[in-house]
């Protein structure tokens, strides 16, 4: 037989079920219904749910079939019109068996009641005290009492891994957990915390946070429906309506149709440990779902298994604080985005997931059942924990629930309380910061009130040529000679002023004092000017002056050198006559 994909959906008078059953004969089906139980056959389907509440026949029921969906519904009346029903999406708990009365059970959960969706897992209606719970001091240690350590949801087993040791360190950070107290791995857990601590990436992060800010901004699916749940609330004190805002996917109805239906007999301790590893687990997935923004990758499974010591460590907790305390340690720790802001934003996602209540944690403990699968070797966690967590919750309280999301509402959360040293580590690199920003600015100040050096010239045009022509000495040869070369050629625009300034006008040669600039400062006659009525050559008086010019700009020491070129430049050619 094949059980078919169902929905339940109520109003006033009626609840109403949906079966999809597309390769069935429509001719031949029956549908029996009394009391709690309800029974559809449609062969190759078979449908048998047990109701949280009481249906009747009388004549009011109706069905009827789409053709082209291939979907029975069946309208059923109400024993009591108006009656809410309860826990109509939590389908592996529908789909429980009656419990039977012929024979006694050889284990029997005393309180337990015949159909309820909260009955099996609490045995009273005491409320947790969810403070840091104190125990007698034992002189005997936990190893020497039970040699083998105990783990997984409600810490009921025990002995896996000794079997599974090939993949054991791609799963979890504990060595050898069915041989480690819990009180040693918690001193493993916090001190491989410490040693993976890495201060450059956390002030990395702290510092350029664009991408931090730009993931706390992502609006996962909880805030919507959050939303919507104050709304009602202020219009309706109704808690009972809130289990109708979230809702499950046709894939999501399968996952919760394929879990096998179990009772958890756990006792007050082991209770409180699955609500606390709950809120651990929980927040683990928040951050995931978050930095992803709901678009999971390859690293999802990594980052809810690393972030949750439940998961990775097998840790047990005493009170709500520390979970969060632990959260905010590892996700500074180990996953890409390391930010504070980030650990509270989690933080108050999760109370919004627990002020929803059992379907929306149940929403999130599918999607989180559905990555491990899908990852090798991660799946072994689903066997230990979340598919556990799967059928339990569905059978939780959800008053229990409430006060478990106000317990974590009343926790506050500090950077000194991480044990990091946060707080210093932020103060000194803001130090250090400020520092280099002073240092900049007085270094740039210092730049701008600096002035330019530049030399004084009284005729810039001709101190170049003589700067140019030999401030500098140098030992080689080759460096002399092309300095040698670069003053004569800075010579040559004065000599031909000078030449235009003894140039014949209307046939007769123009005489002038010769005056040439032969330092930077200061202004001499190089040569007197011939007394008139003299005949001298042009040339030869050309000649001289040049001879001058050149001794005067020479640099000491290179006079030797310069006579061989005062004597080239002094044969001028023939033609300038």
């Amino acid at each position: 037989m094949i059980t078919p994909a169902f929905d339940l959906s109520q109003d006033s008078d009626f609840l109403i079920v949906a079966i999809r059953v597309p390769y069935a004969r429509v001719s031949e089906f029956d549908v029996y219904f009394e009391g709690a139980d309800f029974k559809f056959y449609a062969k190759p389907y078979y449908l048998r749910l047990t109701l949280p509440g009481r249906i009747v026949e009388n004549g009011s029921e109706q069905g009827s079939y789409d053709a082209d969906k291939g979907i029975f519904t069946i309208r059923l009346p109400k024993e009591t019109p108006g009656q809410r029903f309860e826990g109509l999406n939590m389908l592996t708990a529908l789909l429980a068996p009656r419990k039977s009365r012929a024979a006694k059970p050889l284990v029997e959960e005393i309180g337990a009641s015949e159909v309820s969706e909260e009955g099996v897992d609490d045995d009273d209606d005491e409320e947790f005290d969810w403070q840091i719970e104190q125990s007698p001091y034992e002189e005997v240690s936990e190893s020497a009492l039970n040699p083998q350590c105990r783990y997984g949801f409600g810490n009921l087993r025990s002995g896996v891994f000794q079997r599974l040791q090939d993949e054991l360190n791609d799963v979890i950070d504990i060595r050898d957990p069915d041989f480690t107290p819990a009180a040693e791995r918690r001193q493993k857990r916090l001190a491989a915390e410490l040693a993976k601590f890495d201060p450059d990436h956390y002030l990395a992060d702290f510092f350029e946070d664009e991408a931090i800010e730009q993931v706390l901004k992502y609006n996962p699916w909880w805030n919507e429906k959050y939303s919507e749940m104050m709304t009602s609330l202020g219009k309706s004190q109704e808690q009972d309506s809130l289990a109708a805002l979230v809702s499950f996917s046709e894939e999501e109805k399968y996952q919760l149709q394929k879990f096998v239906n179990k009772s958890y007999l756990l006792d007050k301790r082991a209770h409180r440990q699955v609500y606390y590893s709950l809120i651990d687990i929980l927040l683990a997935y928040c951050y995931e779902t978050r930095v992803t923004e709901g678009e999971k990758n390859v690293e999802s499974a990594w980052n809810i298994r690393k972030l949750s010591p439940t998961l990775c460590w097998f840790e047990t907790w005493t009170n709500v604080h520390e979970i969060l305390v632990s959260f905010g340690r590892r996700v500074l720790c180990y996953p890409f985005y390391r930010h504070f802001k980030l650990v509270m934003k989690v933080y108050r996602d999760t109370i919004k997931i627990l002020q929803l209540g059992k379907s929306a944690v149940l929403k999130c403990l599918l999607d989180i059942h559905k990555i491990f699968q899908e990852n090798d070797p991660a799946y072994i966690l689903n066997d230990l924990y979340i598919s556990d967590y799967c059928v339990w919750i569905q059978k939780a309280k959800s008053k229990k629930l409430a006060a478990l999301a106000e317990a974590l509402k009343k926790v506050s959360l500090t950077k000194a309380q991480l044990g990091l040293e946060l707080e210093e580590l932020e103060a000194a690199a803001l130090l250090v910061q400020e520092e280099e920003s002073a240092s900049k600015a007085a270094h740039s100040t210092c730049r701008q009130q600096t002035p330019h050096s530049s030399s004084e010239t009284s005729d810039s045009e001709e101190s170049e040529s003589t700067s140019s022509s030999g401030t500098q000495d140098s030992d080689s040869e080759d460096e002399l000679k092309d300095r040698k070369s670069e003053t004569v050629n800075s010579l040559q625009d004065p000599l031909v002023k000078q030449i235009r300034a003894l140039l014949i006008d209307d046939g007769e040669v123009c005489r002038k004092p010769a005056i040439l600039k032969s330092d930077v400062s200061q202004e001499r006659p190089l040569a007197p000017s011939p007394a008139p009525g003299r005949s001298r050559p042009l040339i030869e008086e050309l000649g001289e002056q040049l001879k001058t010019v050149i001794k005067i700009s020479e640099p000491e020491g290179s006079a030797s050198g310069n006579q061989s070129n005062i004597q080239d430049r002094g044969n001028l050619p023939a033609d300038t006559k």
